[in-house]
């Protein structure tokens, strides 16, 4: 395989020169293991890398995590940092799910608790956590509520007794982030999310019961309530269709605008406005309110996954130590300040299928964190290992502070689904012989998501704790699922 395109730094980081793409204002660099690279390639995905890099305001690199694969404009797990003062926000720099992200909750219960009523949890936590493409919630809103819940995020939810006020400080922004405008949120889109507070969605969203197999790091698990065999709960989901909304109506308003600002871009997908122009703000303030209404859901469903514990074992769910360790986003752009070049400079950092990584001593963390940095959560496929690692100082120097948000696809849902049918496989059966109990909703929800669509975590948390931008924690292996 020829890796002329990609120059080798070292074992985890490949550099595309700037002379690669007429137009790129700073190299790119993808972080990934030899072996990955063939994948990159031959998808392509390292061409919107470059693509990428010719953005305006774009400072150091146009960077990529191992989890890379072809997305709208950007790659997915794609990390570019914009100076805040003359650069540019891209609607496609954050993706159509703003604030698709990733909770863990921790239990007091092993393995050995809750080995025989695993089923049976599974089977409740299906019934109470809507799932599925444009399932409906429990929740009615009236549209000053919703506008409440675009305001104020996990506050919303918490306040109105879904959760713990605890649940806020383990939370990215604290479930809030106060630059958004329910005013900037179409009444598309209110529709569209209107009746989807609290439910998990679909494609590759899902909901978890794990056991922690591996601890790495005594110190800081110890201080998050990890140990071996103990049992957790991953939550995946987003906005829902009141996010995807939002960015596909700014996209459309974009395009067409893109003379006005002089951009030369090479790909339409990749629309975007100066951060200080009118819609620029516009954008960023329904952004955020999307943001927020994902942060509510997330809240929301695992307020009901707590219930669901609490009736299966008779305890109340503090009782049972279900303690939020952390929630983090992974398709956002955030306001930040880093060290550029010996000087803090205030940027917007997207990150797309990319997760926020702060070491200790960052501002933005809670009191828990700040001693010990930020948990990141990286989650595998429905048949292998999820990790949970932490933020490392050699990430705020190198990604800003980013790392992977999970293992990322190696197939398309579409191959997916071919190759499984024309096998004529059963992917719950198979799951069934690894003692993974499985509740789902979709014809194809199954197919497209067989473990061997996505890339092994396995390399992918070999390329980041190699690259030294994240350090492992615990890992963890899958029970009880259950998906959209």
């Amino acid at each position: 395989m020829q890796h002329s395109i990609l120059k080798k730094i070292d074992n985890y980081h490949w550099e595309i020169s700037q002379s690669f793409q007429h137009g790129m204002r700073v190299p790119g660099m993808i972080f990934a293991t030899e072996k990955m690279l063939e994948h990159i390639i031959r998808e392509d995905a390292f061409k919107q890398v470059a693509n990428v890099a010719t953005l305006p305001g774009i400072v150091k690199y146009s960077m990529a995590m191992p989890d890379i694969h072809w997305g709208y404009g950007f790659p997915i797990g794609g990390v570019a940092a914009m100076d805040a003062e003359n650069g540019i926000v891209s609607p496609g720099g954050v993706g159509y799910d703003i604030n698709c992200g990733v909770r863990l909750v921790r239990t007091d219960l092993t393995f050995r608790d809750i080995k025989h009523k695993l089923k049976q949890l599974v089977d409740l936590i299906f019934k109470k956590v809507p799932c599925g493409v444009g399932s409906r919630g429990k929740i009615s809103l009236t549209n000053r509520e919703l506008d409440d819940v675009l305001a104020n995020g996990s506050h919303w939810a918490v306040s109105n007794g879904y959760g713990w006020s605890k649940d806020l400080e383990a939370t990215e922004e604290s479930g809030r982030m106060d630059f958004a405008d329910p005013s900037q949120i179409s009444q598309r889109a209110r529709k569209r999310g209107h009746d989807q507070l609290g439910t998990l969605g679909s494609g590759n969203h899902f909901l978890e019961i794990q056991k922690i197999t591996t601890i790495y790091d005594e110190e800081i698990a110890q201080k998050w309530g990890l140990f071996k065999n103990q049992i957790v709960v991953m939550i995946h989901c987003g906005s829902r269709g009141l996010g995807h909304q939002v960015c596909d109506e700014f996209e459309h308003r974009l395009i067409p605008m893109l003379p006005q600002f002089d951009f030369d871009l090479p790909d339409r997908q990749l629309a975007c406005a100066p951060i200080n122009s009118e819609i620029g703000r516009q954008y960023l303030a329904a952004m955020a309110a999307a943001a927020n209404f994902a942060w509510a859901n997330r809240q929301i469903i695992m307020h009901w996954v707590r219930e669901a514990f609490s009736e299966i074992f008779g305890r109340n769910a503090a009782k049972i130590g279900m303690k939020l360790v952390y929630d983090v986003t992974h398709n956002i752009a955030k306001f930040e300040k880093h060290i550029l070049d010996g000087q803090m400079k205030r940027l917007l950092v997207h990150r797309k299928g990319a997760t926020r990584a702060f070491c200790a001593g960052r501002e933005e963390l809670s009191r828990k964190y700040r001693e010990t940095g930020q948990p990141v959560i990286i989650p595998g496929d429905m048949g292998r290992a999820s990790f949970v690692l932490v933020g490392t100082e050699r990430a705020m120097t190198e990604t800003f502070g980013s790392t992977s948000h999970g293992a990322g696809r190696y197939m398309s849902r579409r191959a997916a689904i071919k190759k499984i049918r024309a096998q004529g496989r059963k992917i719950d059966r198979e799951l069934a012989t690894k003692g993974i109990y499985i509740r789902w909703e979709g014809r194809n929800t199954l197919y497209e998501e067989a473990p061997e669509a996505y890339k092994d975590v396995n390399d992918v948390v070999e390329a980041v704790v190699g690259a030294g931008i994240s350090k492992r924690v615990a890992k963890m292996i899958p029970l009880g699922v259950v998906k959209g």
